[in-house]
């Protein structure tokens, strides 16, 4: 029986920490200025963005470290694959 009161209670408490945040993302959005919505959306594009160009640009130092020779075809693969990453960016901040 005591389960089921403290289960009550938590769900009563859930219930209105979820009022609360609805009212209150209710209130950000009113008072938001135009023009600035997806900012989540596109920061985490951005973010997804600057984690692959870093990672595109590790690896292609790590294939010139291990071969010299080859790093004028590195460097291409390199630019395609970090533009290809700033794609998403891109498209996180215009869609």
């Amino acid at each position: 029986m005591w389960a089921f009161k403290i289960n009550n209670i938590i769900n009563n408490i859930m219930i209105e920490v979820i009022a609360q945040a609805t009212e209150q993302a209710a209130q950000i959005t009113q008072n938001a200025p135009e023009g600035i919505t997806g900012s989540i959306q596109g920061g985490l594009g951005c973010l997804g963005a600057a984690i692959g160009v870093g990672i595109v640009g590790m690896k292609g130092a790590e294939a010139v470290g291990r071969n010299p020779d080859a790093s004028g075809a590195i460097l291409v693969q390199s630019i395609i694959g970090m533009a290809l990453a700033e794609a998403v960016a891109f498209y996180s901040l215009f869609l």
